[in-house]
C-alpha cells in the first residue's frame, strides 16, 4: 500500500481534478481484496451510499495495539477513497488513530470540495468507524 505522504505528493502533482479522480480509481484497484466471507453486516460501514466493508485486525489489545484493516467497496471511486483513508491509519496504534485528525489530513487533498454530498457523508462515516474501532480496541486492554 502506498504511504499517505506519497498519495498527497501525487495529488499535488496532478493539477486537474479529472486526473485526480482517475488516480483515486487507480488507488482503488490496488486495494488488497477482502475475502467474500468478510462481506458481512458486522463489517459493513453504515452511512455510505455505496456498499463499504471494513474488517479490523488488531495486533494485541489496548491503546498500544497495532491496527490493521481490510476493506472493500462495490464502487471503484469509493475503493480509492478507502485506500486513501487506510494509507493514513494502517499499522498505527489505536491511540494514534484516536488522536489523529483524519479529516484535516483529507482536507489538505481538497477532497471535500470535489465529492458529492453523499460521498462526503460516506467518507465521514468511514472516518467515524475507524475511530470507533480504534477506541474499542484501546478499551479492551
Amino acid at each position: 500500500m502506498r504511504s499517505h505522504q506519497d498519495i498527497a505528493a501525487d495529488f499535488d502533482f496532478l493539477e486537474d481534478w479529472e486526473d485526480r479522480y482517475r488516480y483515486i480509481i487507480e488507488l482503488g484497484k490496488e486495494l488488497p481484496p477482502l475475502p467474500e466471507e468478510d462481506h458481512t453486516e458486522d463489517n459493513r460501514v453504515h452511512g455510505c451510499v455505496s456498499q463499504v466493508w471494513l474488517k479490523v485486525v488488531p495486533e494485541g489489545r489496548g491503546p498500544d495495539a497495532r491496527m490493521h484493516f481490510l476493506a472493500d467497496s462495490d464502487a471503484l471511486i469509493v475503493k480509492g477513497l478507502v485506500t486513501i483513508l487506510l494509507s493514513m491509519v494502517e499499522g498505527k496504534t489505536a491511540r494514534e488513530i484516536m488522536d489523529m485528525d483524519i479529516a484535516g489530513q483529507l482536507a489538505r487533498l481538497g477532497l471535500q470540495e470535489h465529492l458529492t454530498q453523499q460521498r462526503a457523508n460516506g467518507l465521514a462515516s468511514m472516518i467515524e468507524r475507524l475511530k470507533r474501532e480504534a477506541a474499542k480496541v484501546a478499551q479492551e486492554g
